[in-house]
């Protein structure tokens, strides 16, 4: 069955891991597409998280300028457009791009301003959190959500915590967080990906997120299953980046389906449409084919995104309207 162009929901996107080919030729005009391919792309099978992560490096080195943060958040534009998502948010640590003089707040500037452009370019309603990462001091930590605070009523919609979770505890980050629940920030937090169900419970019981960015390990623990059913704690799934980071050997060992059947809050995402070479329209196929999911899964996962979305009530119900519209008259 061909996804592409029912409607789309995506809430777990890293925009330094989605640099298109075209965006880099662009901006690096010498690379050619097996350089590409070789430093942007993840091979299918990564060692490790933190050796997914290393892709990564390329793309942030092409993030560093105001020309270079506006283009690269368009072109993901267009790449959602291609993908007809109707909304996502877009996450990023803002520190990582500092290299060439930049001030973190004019990173968040450019960005919001590009997003900005990228909607009324497209029509697709986007947010951007702001991450803050497991290596980060507490000092890096409070910087980066009182961005978040900073850009409040801006596409500024969240505050994250990213990296790798399973080589640096979360000491550093308490006081961060702690801000962002006295400031009402809304939350989301990696975990339960490169460490299993008790980092799951570490994270809610420390950071008190409304969504985790993956989560897909908590299917290790019954009664946290059950406790982020009652709690309806939504989780960012994101299948083929987690096959890649070795959390499950395959796709057939995914949790995915045990999770969805379990009745946890849940929505598919890519996570790095570059790093892992995918689209929400393929990460929807596999699914169909691996677990015999139809677009009944995909309406409601979409729905549960919405409803979890950092953005406004009003433009929740539009994406709704627009959402079951779209499967309503989808020829499939």
């Amino acid at each position: 069955m061909d996804f592409t162009n029912l409607p789309k929901v995506e809430l777990h996107l890293h925009l330094d891991c989605s640099l298109s080919y075209k965006v880099v030729k662009h901006l690096r005009p010498e690379t050619t597409l097996e350089e590409y391919r070789e430093s942007f792309i993840a091979p299918a099978k990564c060692s490790d998280l933190a050796d997914f992560i290393t892709r990564a490096i390329k793309g942030i080195e092409l993030m560093q300028t105001p020309d270079e943060l506006r283009l690269v958040t368009l072109d993901l534009f267009e790449q959602l457009k291609a993908d007809h998502v109707i909304y996502a948010e877009i996450r990023f640590a803002p520190l990582q791009h500092l290299e060439k003089g930049l001030k973190p707040e004019e990173v968040v500037q450019i960005v919001n301003e590009a997003v900005s452009e990228g909607i009324q370019q497209t029509g697709i309603q986007a947010g951007v959190i702001l991450c803050t990462l497991r290596h980060y001091s507490e000092a890096q930590s409070m910087a980066t959500v009182q961005l978040v605070k900073q850009f409040s009523g801006t596409n500024i919609v969240g505050f994250d915590i990213a990296a790798d979770e399973a080589g640096f505890p979360i000491d550093n980050h308490k006081a961060a967080f702690t801000f962002a629940s006295t400031h009402g920030i809304k939350c989301t937090a990696h975990a339960g990906e490169a460490k299993g169900a008790e980092s799951v419970w570490e994270t809610l019981t420390h950071f008190h997120p409304l969504r985790i960015g993956h989560g897909v390990r908590a299917a290790e623990d019954p009664a946290l299953l059950a406790y982020l059913n009652k709690r309806r704690i939504h989780l960012e799934v994101c299948p083929t980046s987690n096959v890649q980071t070795n959390v499950f050997g395959s796709i057939t060992d995914h949790t995915v389906d045990r999770i969805y059947q379990s009745g946890v809050s849940m929505s598919i995402n890519t996570d790095a449409r570059t790093i892992s070479n995918v689209t929400l329209a393929h990460e929807y196929q596999l699914l169909e084919r691996v677990f015999g999911w139809g677009t009944g899964h995909f309406l409601h996962c979409n729905q549960e995104a919405i409803e979890h979305s950092f953005t406004t009530d009003e433009i929740k119900a539009r994406l709704q309207e627009k959402l079951e519209a779209g499967y309503a008259t989808a020829h499939l």
